[in-house]
């Protein structure tokens, strides 16, 4: 495959925002959606190098966040947490020596705290297979469910953080952008070509992520019926007590405060829409809220603002 390289070393952006709607946008040929799950006014900033082949990133988001993600076409993605964070993938709890790992032909759902930093990579899929066949490397299967977290030398891990780092600030000293995707490739292949190691996955696992996913795809078809507790458990076939667990261990978060945040995440949607004119309680009674003071209160404790504000300022200026 012949490439047609810029020599100059690749430009940076920086995108800063406070929406939390921009934040999932703004990353290169992403389809996500963010919901933010902790309380507080929201900030994020993603900075960013271009190359030919892949997309080299620094993401950091001030709150807790629910993502729902799918990568660029014909894709690989690398996701490494600046540090050992709380943050999961598919449910899957990272650990302290593992990066994240998902190609373009799954979709995938990631948990993260706040205040958190990721590094991403995203690489041509053939691309980088086509380097390890002649380079006589054999990588992990990165298509299949399950190959979501990847064991890592510490070492090498540490070293990855590093170099991205200082791609990201420094641009590595003014180096072409040929050898900068050199080297990015080179350390993916190095982090993809190690020895495989047992994943600690429990048994129930695939049952607990069975029944969040049910209760998801559920809320997604019916997004401002009122659901109860009871009705989930009639929908999933489970107790109370299986339906909290397996929400907590998948999404960190009870299946009541995953139905209130995934509602109150909508009608922020709602609200930010410029020709939309139904009163505020109206839109959120139609989302299930009820109570316009409750309401109100949930709103302002999550996103920190008032729901009328936020709709003010997403409203065209008038002539």
């Amino acid at each position: 495959m012949e490439h047609h390289f810029n020599h100059c070393a690749p430009k940076k952006s920086v995108v800063q925002t406070n929406d939390i709607d921009e934040q999932a946008h703004n990353l290169t040929q992403w389809q996500q959606v963010y919901d933010q799950v902790s309380n507080g006014s929201f900030y994020g900033c993603i900075e960013g190098l271009d190359y030919p082949d892949m997309h080299l990133f620094k993401e950091f988001t001030q709150r807790a966040l629910r993502q729902q993600c799918n990568i660029a076409p014909n894709s690989i993605w690398l996701g490494i947490p600046c540090r050992s964070e709380q943050s999961k993938i598919n449910g899957l709890q990272l650990g302290n020596h593992q990066l994240m790992c998902r190609s373009s032909d799954y979709d995938f759902e990631l948990i993260t705290p706040e205040q958190f930093t990721i590094y991403g990579v995203v690489l041509n899929q053939h691309s980088l297979y086509s380097m390890a066949e002649i380079q006589g490397l054999s990588l992990k299967n990165l298509s299949t469910r399950g190959a979501e977290r990847i064991d890592c030398n510490p070492i090498l891990l540490n070293q990855t953080r590093l170099m991205i780092e200082k791609l990201i600030n420094h641009s590595e000293l003014g180096l072409r952008t040929d050898l900068q995707q050199d080297m990015l490739s080179t350390i993916a292949l190095n982090l993809l070509s190690q020895p495989a190691s047992t994943q600690t996955v429990a048994p129930s696992y695939q049952h607990r992520l069975a029944v969040v996913e049910k209760v998801k795809a559920f809320i997604d078809d019916h997004p401002q019926q009122a659901v109860t507790i009871t009705q989930l458990c009639e929908l999933t076939f489970v107790s109370r007590r299986t339906l909290q667990y397996s929400f907590e261990s998948i999404l960190g978060i009870n299946p009541l405060r995953f139905l209130r945040l995934t509602r109150l995440n909508n009608v922020r949607r709602e609200l930010k829409q410029p020709d939309l004119h139904h009163p505020i309680s109206v839109i959120a009674a139609n989302w299930g809220f009820w109570h316009p003071g409750q309401f109100t209160k949930d709103y302002t404790q999550l996103f920190g603002e008032n729901p009328s504000l936020t709709r003010q300022r997403y409203q065209p200026a008038q002539p």
